[in-house]
C-alpha cells in the first residue's frame, strides 16, 4: 500500500512513522524544507530511543526511516493509495488542502482527515461527488507512535468499503480503529473536555492544586498523566480551540472556563519552551 501524509507537524509526522513502521511506502508533504527537515530529525529521535520499536516490534525500526520521503511538491500524491491531511484544525485551511488533493489523487484513492473536532460531512462538502464515498475522518491521538486508538468517522457519503478498507490498514499499523458517528467533537474529545472543564473549575474554586489534581488522577483514576499535565502536553491553546467548537455546538456545559482562556491570553498555554500548569517552560 502507497501511503501519504499532508501536513509534517507532530501528529502528521508520527502518523507517516506507523505506516513506514509496518513496511509500506510514505510521502511527507509540507510546505517547506524547514518543517519537513524537522519532522525526519524528531522522527530519528523516536526510533533512537526505542519508543517505536518497543510499539511495534519492527526488527528494523531504522529501516522504516528511509520508507519516509519527504516532498514539498502535493503533485507527487497522485499515485496514493491512501492520503491523510494532518494540517491546522482549521476548517479553511482543511478544505484547501482536501480540494486540491481531490483534483490530483488517483480516482481509487481513499482520502482521511486525521481532525479532532471538526464535522466530517462537512469538510466532505470540498470534495467532488464522485470522491464523497471514499473520504472519512480518522482521529488519531497524541503521541501517535504509543498511543492505538484511532477514531474512524465516516461521512454521510462514506462507502462502507472504505471504512473496512482503512480499518484493514490501520490494525496493519498496530492500531486499534473504533467506528464513531459524525458528531462535533466525536465521542473521546467530548468526554476528555469535560473532564478538563471540571478539572479547571476545581482550581477556580480553590478546591486543589493543578499538581495536586494530577496526582489525584494518576494513583485514584489509574490515569497515565494528570489533566494539567496532559493540557500542558497539547497546550491549552487547543484546548482552548476546541472547547469553543464544542461550546457552539453543544451549549454551556463546553464553555472554556475563564481561567483556561486567561492563562492562554497571558501566553501560559504550555508547549515547547512555554510555561504551563505544572511546567515551567
Amino acid at each position: 500500500m502507497k501511503a501519504a501524509v499532508v501536513g509534517a507537524g507532530l501528529m502528521g509526522a508520527e502518523i507517516a512513522l506507523v505506516f513506514a513502521l509496518a513496511g509500506h511506502d510514505v510521502l511527507l508533504n509540507d510546505l517547506s524544507e524547514e518543517a519537513l527537515d524537522r519532522a525526519m530529525v524528531r522522527l530519528g529521535s523516536l526510533v533512537e530511543k526505542g519508543i517505536s520499536r518497543q510499539i511495534y516490534e519492527a526488527d528494523n525500526a531504522h529501516k522504516a526511516l528511509t520508507l519516509i520521503r519527504p516532498t514539498t511538491d502535493i503533485a507527487d500524491l497522485a499515485d496514493r493509495d491512501l492520503v491523510t491531511e494532518a494540517v491546522f484544525e482549521a476548517l479553511d485551511a482543511k478544505v484547501a488542502v482536501l480540494g486540491t488533493l481531490d483534483t490530483l489523487c488517483a480516482p481509487h484513492c481513499i482520502l482521511a482527515s486525521n481532525t479532532s473536532t471538526l464535522p466530517i460531512s462537512t469538510l466532505a462538502a470540498a470534495l467532488q461527488p464522485e470522491r464523497r464515498p471514499l473520504f472519512l475522518g480518522t482521529h488519531y491521538f497524541s503521541p501517535v507512535s504509543r498511543m492505538q486508538l484511532v477514531e474512524i468517522i465516516p461521512a454521510f457519503g462514506t462507502d462502507r468499503a472504505a471504512v473496512e478498507q482503512v480499518s484493514a490498514w490501520l490494525e496493519g499499523v498496530g492500531k486499534h480503529p473504533v467506528e464513531i458517528k459524525d458528531v462535533a467533537g466525536f465521542a473521546v474529545n467530548r468526554m476528555l473536555h469535560a473532564f478538563l472543564i471540571e478539572a479547571v473549575r476545581l482550581v477556580e474554586e480553590g478546591v486543589a492544586t493543578p499538581a495536586d489534581l494530577d496526582t489525584a488522577c494518576r494513583l485514584g483514576l489509574g490515569h497515565p498523566v494528570g489533566p494539567f499535565a496532559m493540557m500542558d502536553l497539547v497546550t491549552s491553546d487547543l484546548c482552548v480551540q476546541v472547547q469553543d467548537i464544542l461550546h457552539d455546538a453543544y451549549g454551556e456545559r463546553f464553555r472554556p472556563p475563564a481561567l483556561l482562556k486567561q492563562r492562554v491570553a497571558a501566553g501560559l498555554g504550555g508547549g515547547k519552551g512555554r510555561a504551563g500548569w505544572v511546567q515551567n517552560g
